[in-house]
């Protein structure tokens, strides 16, 4: 008989994935933790049934949440991980000569799932330049007096222990631990499905921010692929990639020109992030 995961994304949208078998399966003190081998994305990271990075098109998401605030700003040094505990946007980060990485994470099971099932996602985890914080990154930064050029939200669905992540008095902390030129950048979930989401953090972080972009990728693996980032900044502008080493190296998804013609938004996100009545992508 053959094993799926059904995936209910909203009350009339799922997604079946065929598994090949479970490789790892525990309630934690957080959430409902599994590691999937899948037929088609291969291993896979499961939360509350959410898949959050599989092996297959993992480099997407993570390119795209590290490179565009470290690229657009002009001289990243330290930088501020909330969630991401499978570590593929510390591996990211630390592609940057001269960072250092602080990440949060609040569940160890997270952390220990992925050194020993994505050894090339965790690689990141135990270098010498990462500080791993096993904390409520809500609390972390309540009494944080550290401060940062960058801050990434890597957060997983606003539901759970990331309920928090994705309100006004979280962003006003993370405005405070950013130094006078700081970029932050969190994920903002579907535009498609999880637009009143999006448009709240987009109007929360205007309040806060000087400069704020939402830009958008694809992921074949989240809910319909369409995928949003908001990108807030004191001082440089998101879209604008600064510099971009020689000796970088070549990425998977990340180009320059990628990260300039991401900022360019279909008209029906825009419309969705300066209308306050409009409901959806179906609306008049």
């Amino acid at each position: 008989m053959d094993l799926w995961l059904i995936e209910n994304n909203t009350a009339g949208y799922s997604v079946n994935w065929k598994v090949v078998k479970t490789l790892f399966e525990r309630k934690t003190p957080f959430q409902h933790l599994q590691v999937l081998e899948t037929l088609e994305f291969g291993r896979t990271m499961v939360l509350d049934g959410a898949i959050q990075v599989t092996e297959k098109d993992e480099f997407i998401y993570h390119e795209m949440i590290a490179h565009i605030p470290l690229f657009s700003h002009q001289n990243p040094r330290e930088v501020l991980v909330i969630g991401g505990g499978d570590g593929a946007t510390v591996r990211e980060i630390l592609r940057h000569p001269g960072t250092t990485v602080d990440l949060v994470e609040i569940d160890q099971a997270v952390l220990d799932a992925s050194r020993e099932y994505f050894p090339g996602l965790a690689c990141g985890l135990d270098d010498q330049r990462t500080r791993v914080i096993v904390a409520d990154g809500i609390h972390y930064l309540e009494s944080c007096t550290k401060t940062y050029d960058v801050v990434i939200i890597d957060a997983s669905d606003p539901v759970g222990p990331a309920v928090g992540l994705f309100d006004e008095a979280f962003y006003r902390n993370v405005y405070r631990v950013l130094k006078a030129d700081g970029i932050m950048v969190t994920q903002s979930e579907s535009p498609f499905f999880n637009y009143q989401l999006l448009r709240e953090i987009n109007a929360i972080l205007r309040k806060i921010f000087p400069l704020v972009k939402v830009y958008l990728t694809c992921v074949p693996s989240y809910i319909a692929g369409f995928w949003s980032f908001t990108a807030a900044s004191k001082r440089y502008d998101p879209a604008d990639p600064r510099r971009f080493p020689a000796d970088f190296g070549e990425c998977k998804y990340y180009t320059q020109s990628v990260h300039r013609a991401a900022f360019e938004l279909p008209a029906c996100i825009a419309n969705l992030l300066r209308t306050k009545d409009c409901k959806g992508f179906g609306s008049k």
